[in-house]
């Protein structure tokens, strides 16, 4: 039996996401990627998902509005998606998780990895959760904490957030039916809008001194330089890709 697979998101990360699904479609659970719904507008800086898709063959809500989608799923997959979802979507998919390139509760909202820098953190992270009405509040399913370094900008972070995301996400999703989301700490939440990011100062660009371009697409990165630490057993929630 096969598992309709719903996507919507933006870019590279997406991409990577989709291929996965793609590559074990014959697997048990059986994968069928059925449907995608791009950012819209897509970034100039990212590679198109929109494209990737057309290109595979799959059925895509061209428009990027989650309100047209039909059907029923089993998995619905938000990769950096940036529309708060709808209950009457959520309530049509057996699972819904999100991929946040932050640490929660911590991090909800827009611009997690500039405000983690902004900060001064020792640590930034990716978290996969349950999908609710409001941003990034819902269980905990799995994390992943990285380590910051003083010379880093938001585009190296953002490149290994993508590379410890997808790790989390592909060692997951095989056993997502295993795991039970953790519920959010709501003494630790913060939430910042796109109208905080008026106080990022030198950290609302890609990088500081000079207006650094985005990550390249396609780009792949060496294994980090020093250790990683998994933040999701202090929240009870899975692990998985937090040791490599």
């Amino acid at each position: 039996m096969s598992a309709r697979i719903l996507v919507l998101g933006k870019g590279e990360m997406a991409i990577r996401a989709g291929e996965f699904i793609l590559r074990h479609r014959y697997d048990s659970p059986y994968y069928d990627f059925h449907c995608a719904v791009p950012v819209v507008p897509e970034p100039d800086w990212a590679p198109s998902f929109a494209s990737w898709c057309g290109s595979c063959g799959i059925h895509t809500v061209q428009s990027g509005d989650w309100r047209l989608v039909v059907g029923v799923y089993d998995l619905a997959l938000s990769i950096f998606y940036d529309r708060r979802i709808g209950k009457d979507l959520i309530d049509r998919c057996g699972r819904f998780v999100n991929l946040h390139n932050g640490l929660l509760p911590q991090y909800r909202g827009c611009r997690p990895i500039n405000w983690a820098l902004k900060n001064g953190d020792a640590m930034a992270g990716v978290t996969l959760h349950e999908v609710t009405p409001r941003f990034d509040d819902g269980p905990i399913v799995a994390q992943v904490a990285f380590s910051l370094y003083p010379d880093d900008e938001v585009a190296s972070v953002y490149q290994r957030a993508c590379e410890f995301g997808f790790t989390l996400l592909t060692e997951t999703l095989p056993s997502l039916d295993t795991i039970e989301g953790v519920p959010q700490d709501e003494s630790k939440a913060r939430y910042y809008t796109m109208k905080d990011a008026e106080r990022l100062g030198d950290r609302a660009e890609w990088g500081r001194h000079v207006r650094s371009t985005p990550p390249a697409a396609g780009h792949t990165l060496n294994k980090p330089r020093r250790r990683i630490a998994a933040t999701a057993a202090e929240n009870g929630a899975s692990t998985k890709g937090a040791s490599r």
